[in-house]
């Protein structure tokens, strides 16, 4: 087979993704020098949800919050390796239910490890 014909199979997502880049790079630029100026106190202040801001929001707050979101997306997607699994259970055999025996052991000890460390625990 020649080694040039599947290089230019590519020509056509290459082109759209120059010219989508070229795209979002002049426009960005086009409102960067063409768009208004006017910079004043009120404009510059920050704004959420239509409520006038309060405080520093730099505030410490509990690192828990954090640690449980990370845990969370950690174990959710060790969840999400469980589907392929499942959908091939039978074509797997019984090689593939002990891969999953192992997979789901090695998932369990880490559960059991934040649990006996106090990682979801709230004072």
């Amino acid at each position: 087979m020649n080694s040039t014909g599947g290089l230019i199979d590519y020509l056509p997502v290459v082109l759209m993704m120059v010219v989508a880049v070229g795209f979002v790079i002049t426009t960005m630029l086009a409102t960067h020098y063409l768009g208004p100026k006017r910079k004043s106190k009120l404009k510059l202040e920050a704004f959420e949800c239509g409520i006038e801001s309060q405080g520093n929001a730099r505030i410490p707050f509990s690192i828990k919050y954090f640690l449980v979101a990370i845990l969370f997306v950690l174990f959710d997607v060790e969840v999400i390796f469980m589907y392929p699994w499942a959908v091939n259970f039978k074509s797997l055999g019984m090689f593939g239910f002990l891969e999953m025996l192992t997979f789901m052991g090695v998932l369990l000890l880490g559960f059991f490890y934040i649990i006996k460390r106090g990682a979801l625990k709230w004072e």
